[in-house]
């Protein structure tokens, strides 16, 4: 994984300190129909490790698709990269220690990238041909979703 801006550079000047950032899965799933606070919502959210090559494309990898295509989705927003130590958080703050890769929604689980120094517009290269840009996340109601 290469890096480039704010982030990168920070990270070069800190490299022999910092672990080298690693994708640790790559995760996709279809949405459905889900009931949420009384009602009905297209979402997502549930996606599951995929075991092998994965095409990524213009709008989302293969196998996987958005509900909220308002909040979610497009060329800006097609890949959500989510940190492996926000799990660590989260196993700790519910007391839990079932969590799979995808469980928060992202298509891609990564080490490495702590949130603290990703800066909107970093750019970051995964193998050859896949560049993934920080955007800022618009968060509706998928984290509920995903926690229970």
């Amino acid at each position: 994984m290469t890096l480039s801006g704010p982030a990168a550079a920070a990270a070069r000047a800190t490299e022999g300190n910092s672990p080298v950032p690693v994708l640790v899965s790559v995760n996709v799933g279809m949405p459905r129909n889900v009931p949420w606070q009384g009602k009905t919502v297209y979402t997502g959210v549930w996606k599951r490790p995929v075991h092998g090559p994965a095409m990524v494309r213009r709008l989302n990898i293969d196998g996987d698709g958005q509900g909220d295509l308002a909040g979610h989705g497009g060329e800006q927003r097609a890949v959500l990269v989510y940190q492996i130590d926000s799990y660590r958080h989260w196993q700790r703050h519910f007391g839990r220690d079932d969590f799979g890769h995808g469980q928060f929604g992202e298509n891609l689980t990564v080490d490495g990238l702590p949130d603290g120094e990703v800066c909107i517009g970093d750019r970051y290269r995964i193998g050859e041909d896949l560049d993934v840009i920080a955007n800022q996340l618009v968060e509706r109601y998928a984290a509920t979703a995903s926690a229970s």
